[in-house]
Formats: C-alpha cells, sequence, structure tokens
C-alpha cells in the first residue's frame, strides 16, 4: 500500500502541529511544554493509556487493537529535543526561543509520531498493542538511556521497536536502512597535558604542553591510519584545545584537549581507547610533561537486528515502491539504548534538498510527513496482522 491517503487529509493539521513544535524548541530533558503538547494530543486521540514522566519527561501512549489475542506489544520512538543553535532560517515560524532550534528535526519525528498515533487509535486494524515513545534528550542527554533504566520496556511490556531520522540529500519520502551495525558508537575524550611554565623568551627553562599538544593531535591521527583494518571504520576528532594561559608572553602550564571518537564495533573501540590512551601519556612524557586521559563511552554503536531490519524495509517498500541500501553514519544515536535492550531497526526517511541536520538554516520538510506516518502505521499493522 503506497502514501495512505488519510495522511494527504492530515497534512496540514500534522503541519501546523510540526511548526508550533518548531517555535518552540526545548533542550535535552527540558521538554514539558512539548511533552505536555504530545501528551493532550495522545489523549485526544483516545489513547488506552497516556503515560508521562517516563525517563524524566518522556511520554508514552498505548493503543490497543481491535484483537489483542496475539499478546504482541510494538513500540515507535521518536525524539522530541531540539538543539543549542541560534536559527538562521528566516521562516515565518522560526524559533521563538533565542539560542535554540530544531536543527536535527525532532519537530517533524514528534509530528508524524503523532500522526501516525491518532490514525492508529481512530483504525486499530492490528491485532495487539501499539506503544508510541515520545524521548527527550536525544542530543547529548541519553533520553534513551533514562528511558530504559526507567524501565519502559518492561512497564509496557514492549516486544521489539523501531525508531525513525529524516535525512537530507535523500529523495524526499524514500527510505534506507542497513541491518547491524548502522550509527557509531559517540564516545567523548579529554586530555589534560600539563607542563612547565614559563617566560615565551625562555622555552629551554620549560616543559611547553602547547607543543606536546601539537604533537599529539598529529599522533592521534594515527591511529585510524596505521592500527585500523582499512575495511573498518573509525573517526578520531580533536575539536577543542585550551590552555591555562592567554599572555603573548607565558607559556603555559596546562592543554586541554576535547574531542570524540566514533566506531561501530566494541574490538574498535577498545582499541581507540587504548592507542588513544598510549599514545597521548607517551607523546607527552617525550616533551616533558604528562598526560591524563578521560575516556567517557557515552552512547553505544546503533546496531539494527537483522529480522526487525527486514520488517523495516518491507514496511518502507510498501509505502515507497523501494527501500535502498543505507551507508555507515559515524554519527551518534541514543536509539541504540533502546535497540540494546528489545530487537527493533531504525530507518531513514528522506528529507529532499535541504540543509544538512545541526545547521542553522536546516528545516524539516513537511511534504514527508505523509510518507514518515504512512511507514509507522504500515510497520504497525505488518508486525501486528488482524489474520
Amino acid at each position: 500500500m503506497p502514501v495512505r491517503n488519510r495522511f494527504a487529509e492530515l497534512l496540514p493539521e500534522i503541519t501546523e502541529w510540526r511548526r508550533d513544535l518548531h517555535r518552540h524548541p526545548e533542550l535535552q530533558f527540558e521538554t514539558h511544554r512539548t511533552s505536555g503538547v504530545v501528551a493532550e494530543k495522545l489523549r485526544a486521540f483516545g489513547c488506552d493509556e497516556v503515560v508521562t514522566g517516563i525517563g524524566r519527561t518522556g511520554v508514552v501512549g498505548i493503543i490497543k487493537g481491535r484483537k489483542t489475542g496475539s499478546g504482541r506489544v510494538v513500540g515507535l520512538r521518536a525524539d522530541m529535543d531540539a538543539l543549542p543553535i541560534v536559527e538562521a532560517t528566516g521562516l515565518d515560524y522560526a524559533s521563538e526561543t533565542h539560542g535554540a532550534m530544531h536543527a536535527c528535526g525532532h519537530d517533524g519525528h514528534t509530528a508524524m509520531l503523532l500522526g501516525a498515533a491518532r490514525y492508529l487509535a481512530e483504525t486499530r486494524n492490528f491485532d495487539g498493542t501499539v506503544a508510541v515513545i515520545f524521548q527527550p534528550a536525544e542530543e547529548g542527554g541519553g533520553g534513551g538511556r533514562e528511558m530504559v533504566n526507567d524501565g519502559v520496556m518492561e512497564r509496557f511490556a514492549i516486544d521489539e521497536v523501531y525508531g525513525m531520522h529524516n535525512w537530507p540529500g535523500m529523495p524526499l519520502g524514500s527510505f534506507a536502512i542497513r541491518p547491524g551495525a548502522f550509527f557509531a558508537a559517540a564516545d567523548l575524550i579529554e586530555i589534560e597535558i600539563t607542563g612547565k611554565g614559563g617566560h615565551a623568551a625562555k622555552p629551554q627553562e620549560t616543559a611547553d604542553p602547547i607543543v606536546a599538544a601539537s604533537h599529539v593531535v598529529v599522533a592521534l591521527q594515527s591511529i585510524a591510519s596505521r592500527n585500523l583494518d582499512p575495511v573498518e571504520q573509525l573517526v578520531v576528532s580533536i575539536t577543542s584545545i585550551h590552555s591555562d594561559g592567554n599572555a603573548f608572553n607565558v607559556i603555559p602550564t596546562k592543554v586541554t584537549l576535547r574531542g570524540t571518537v566514533r566506531t561501530l564495533s566494541l574490538a574498535v573501540q577498545d582499541m581507540a581507547e587504548r592507542r588513544l590512551t598510549e599514545i597521548s601519556e607517551s607523546v607527552s612524557i617525550a616533551m616533558g610533561c604528562t598526560a591524563k586521559v578521560t575516556y567517557n563511552r557515552n552512547y553505544p554503536a546503533m546496531v539494527n537486528t537483522e529480522t526487525e531490519t527486514e520488517y523495516a524495509a518491507k514496511a518502507a517498500a510498501a509505502v515507497a515502491g523501494k527501500c535502498d541500501a543505507a551507508p555507515y553514519i559515524m554519527g551518534g544515536e541514543d536509539f541504540a539504548f533502546m535497540l540494546n535492550a528489545r530487537p527493533g531497526a531504525y530507518i531513514l526517511v528522506g528529507n529532499g534538498d535541504s540543509a544538512g541536520v545541526h545547521h542553522p538554516e536546516y528545516n524539516f520538510d513537511d511534504d514527508a510527513i505523509p510518507a514518515g506516518c504512512s511507514w509507522w502505521v504500515e510497520l504497525a499493522e505488518q508486525r501486528l496482522p488482524l489474520g
């Protein structure tokens, strides 16, 4: 079945929901208004149960099918939070909160799942239960982890769980997915290099941590180029360098490097952490300094289970005519925590020729809404057939 006619009828209304969310972005766990709007709509749709406060500000709506004899529960998840970015779109519905904007399309994700929830509550053409999951704090806060730790899977007896993300550069309304590792583990690193400061005109009397830090930054690139099989994936990026000095003629005592490591497998992650520590410490020692490395395993790699990926692709092909193979993506995605708790899959829906996500000129394309809503519904009905 292609895009459902009902979503063409609902498109103006769902678009207005999305644009209202866009005007009022909220960061991480502070999605109080957004969560309230979501809960209010789910109740108005006639969900059998609406629960708030899961994972701090998460919301779950329960929709029972015409039959429930299968006893199965399928979870459908959307993220709600925005990013700390100043919007530069010039839209008439641009963010009214300075310093925050929906630069990743979570407003679109939330609106699409709300649209699907309305349809599922109206029709109930399935045997079992659908749990619509609205998650806060995907952008760095680990909201998926918090909802899992709060017992969302056990409380609602969820058997399998699915997620979706819009993707700029893919044709509008198209779909792409891959089984196995899909999005990368997103680790955070901090390297504190300590030397001996002094007068810049007398460098021989110092142990210059800036020189040491410069060599560390360059040497860390050898982890990917000389320690890793070229067919594997690894990104090591230093994104911030700060010293405890700010004078032209003073060599500081301390330099702090911060950055991220992205991997798709535990073996590569282990190797990257070990080599990053060894290189940072040994290069610093060679320069007369010391290094303290803090390696924080933040979001794990997001891994689609094989069977559920096939289900997700089949539903996408029913909506769009086909489902393409997606590339590996080295960005992080905290839906990984839910996929570690239950079998499931994550799919991409095309956002057309838009600015990239996390860009101040990005905007979710409302014309993707019917395809996204239809995929959610098709997936739920296929996984919970009336028979």
